[in-house]
């Protein structure tokens, strides 16, 4: 039995007589402290599959399950990393992570909570900025914050909600390599959104992709099967991220090239309409 799982899922929005179905059959499995990549387009739902998947959204008809027991209100259990950040911007970095502490970890002491909080600072590399507000750290500061925020409460699942798309490069890529040292040292089972091939491929264990919506589904799973830690610098050199990025970004195009064909197909003939010409016209004394 899957240790997280999304079971023939069907989830939509709006009233009956217009609605969007984002999911029709969905399912997903995902093993205890394994790393999932899901990837997708935009429209396709992969927020709506993280809402599902963190009890925030419930499902038509299906079940969503977290340890074989249907998933319930949001909790401490499930974290969820946004990719706008979520913090308050009155409270500094200890004190955005120290909130979310005292919610969780109600009888734990000053003393030790203040060390707590202070390993999980040192474990996305703020130590030094204890006491700075989030206005006054750069983007990646603040998705490390969040991170740091997430995992100091030990969930039982990491739920990424693409949590560096609005990253430049160079940052992105730093924090890539963070949260896989961060998950190699303290694992947890953690599903991804991205729709980023190569950030998939370098990060995890196993890429889902999401067929385009309306109506989407999980589609064709690919296992990646090279060796961690993964060496970005040479990876472009190895032939199997060559040929599993190629097969992921063909079957991706794909998918949009079918939907493109069905969308045309559901298109409605124009009425082959002709203009009047309009007859002399009459004055009337």
């Amino acid at each position: 039995m899957a240790y997280l799982e999304l079971d023939n899922v069907d989830f939509g929005f709006g009233p009956p007589s217009n609605r969007y179905e984002v999911f029709e059959g969905a399912s997903l499995s995902v093993e205890q402290n394994e790393f999932v990549a899901v990837i997708g387009f935009s429209g396709s739902g992969k927020s709506t599959l993280i809402s599902l998947l963190a009890g925030l959204e419930k499902p038509d008809r299906g079940a969503v399950r977290l340890n074989g027991k249907p998933v319930g209100e949001p909790g401490p259990d499930k974290g969820v990393v946004f990719q706008n950040y979520s913090l308050l911007p009155w409270l500094s970095v200890y004190g955005n992570i120290e909130l979310a502490v005292k919610q969780v970890f109600s009888k734990m002491g000053r003393g030790e909570r203040r060390d707590y909080i202070q390993h999980y600072i040192d474990m996305v590399s703020l130590t030094g900025s204890e006491w700075k507000l989030p206005g006054e750290l750069s983007g990646g500061m603040r998705q490390r914050l969040s991170l740091a925020r997430t995992l100091a409460i030990k969930p039982e699942v990491l739920l990424l909600d693409e949590p560096l798309s609005a990253l430049d490069a160079l940052t992105r890529s730093q924090l890539q390599d963070e949260i896989i040292r961060i998950w190699e040292v303290d694992r947890r089972t953690v599903v991804m959104i991205t729709n980023d091939v190569d950030e998939a491929v370098i990060m995890a264990d196993r890429i889902v992709p999401l067929t385009p919506g309306p109506a989407a589904r999980l589609g064709k799973e690919f296992k990646v099967c090279l060796d961690r830690p993964r060496d970005r610098a040479t990876l472009n050199f190895n032939p199997a991220f060559k040929q599993l990025r190629n097969d992921v970004t063909r079957y991706m195009v794909s998918l949009d090239q079918d939907a493109r064909r069905l969308a045309t197909a559901r298109e409605l003939p124009l009425p082959d309409i002709k203009p009047v010409t309009p007859g002399p016209r009459v004055s009337i004394a």
